[in-house]
């Protein structure tokens, strides 16, 4: 009895402990795990923290970092006219003048009167000339009798001469006489022709087909004509149906010029509307103080819309540069050691030098420095510099790099 009441609790007590042990085991692994699972996610929030730091760092830089506005070069072609200030002159223009001397009788045409070659514009009344003329007829008359005398005698003469009437002497200078008085003739006659065109002149006439830009005399007005004293200008005749523009065209575009090219003319009277003009000719020499070439561009002008005098531009096609492309002329920046172009790459700015051609006024052309690849910078601060974070756009919204 006592064996047995030993032996049973000791049986009993195994399975007990076993249990304990078992249970005890998975408190341990449940603590590692939920340990390992609490490590992850405090690695995981640490993570997630430090990326949204950089984030906002990037953001906040990317915010300080000034926006510029680009665009790229074109290639040189955009380049091939420029356009060169000129004055519109009528074809043909000349002041009217009295040829000889009297008063104004009457005129027939104001300004702005469309005249025909030869029509009469003002008639001169020359109470002088009529009597120096009337003069010079009777002195020829009287010229021309003597000559009949004389050419009677000499022929009288050479007559008596043959019998010897008379003296070689005497024939000798009748003959003499004869030729005297026929120079005295001829010199009576010029006179006269002299007069008749002086007193031709009294009707004022155009001569050429025009239009009637001033009018500076009146009835009655004294016209004073000759050498010695100071002509006063009658009318101002000018031919505008076909008009010149005189341009300076720079040296270096010089070989770009061709007599008989077609070029476009615009007036600022007229913004919407190109005309036609003409390269005629040009001076073929280079002015030593403008260094430019002068060159007439004549425009028909049949209607006689553009007023001779209006202000005009001349768009030249010229031969672009190899290799070059042109620039909005905003887009430069003047330093100290040199001309630079301020150029994006990678979000940060390239002060690159540059070589200018030509001034197109709005463009420029860069013969060295820059391609039409790259992103050049619109009206740069003089403040910019070499190697500075900027957000570079196309336009207003658009932002193509940065």
């Amino acid at each position: 009895m006592s064996h047995k009441e030993h032996t049973q609790p000791s049986n009993g007590s195994q399975p007990a402990a076993a249990g304990q042990s078992s249970k005890s085991h998975r408190l341990t692994v449940g603590a590692c795990m939920a340990l390992v699972v609490l490590t992850i996610g405090i690695l995981y929030g640490i993570h997630t923290r430090v990326q949204a730091q950089a984030a906002l760092h990037d953001v906040a830089v990317a915010s300080s970092a000034p926006s510029v506005v680009v665009v790229h070069p074109t290639v040189g072609a955009s380049a091939a006219e420029i356009d060169l200030p000129g004055n519109a002159q009528a074809f043909n223009d000349t002041p009217i003048y009295a040829r000889t001397s009297g008063y104004v009788k009457h005129w027939y045409v104001d300004i702005g009167a469309h005249v025909r070659q030869g029509q009469l514009l003002a008639l001169i009344e020359t109470p002088e000339l009529d009597q120096q003329l009337e003069q010079a007829r009777a002195d020829l008359k009287n010229a021309q009798a003597n000559l009949e005398i004389a050419d009677i005698t000499a022929k009288r003469w050479q007559k008596l001469l043959k019998t010897n009437a008379v003296s070689q002497q005497e024939a000798d200078q009748t003959a003499s006489d004869l030729v005297s008085k026929q120079a005295l003739v001829s010199s009576n006659k010029a006179n006269v022709d002299r007069l008749t065109q002086l007193q031709n002149f009294e009707r004022v006439t155009a001569p050429f087909d025009g239009v009637i830009t001033a009018r500076n005399t009146d009835i009655g007005a004294l016209i004073q004509a000759g050498d010695n004293t100071t002509p006063k200008e009658l009318f101002h005749l000018a031919s505008i149906k076909t008009l010149r523009v005189y341009v300076p065209v720079p040296e270096i575009e010089a070989a770009s010029v061709a007599e008989g090219g077609k070029v476009g003319v615009t007036i600022d009277a007229f913004p919407k509307e190109t005309f036609e003009g003409t390269i005629v000719r040009h001076s073929d020499a280079i002015d030593l103080n403008s260094r430019t070439l002068n060159v007439e561009v004549d425009v028909k002008n049949p209607t006689g819309r553009i007023f001779p005098g209006a202000y005009a531009f001349v768009h030249l096609k010229v031969t672009p540069g190899g290799g070059t492309v042109t620039v909005p002329s905003n887009t430069l920046l003047f330093r100290s050691e040199g001309l630079r172009a301020g150029v994006v790459n990678n979000g940060h700015v390239k002060l690159t030098p540059i070589v200018i051609g030509q001034d197109y006024g709005a463009t420029v052309e860069i013969v060295s420095g820059l391609n039409p690849k790259d992103l050049i910078i619109l009206n740069p601060s003089d403040s910019l510099a070499d190697g500075a974070a900027v957000r570079a756009r196309l336009s207003s919204t658009n932002v193509v790099h940065q």
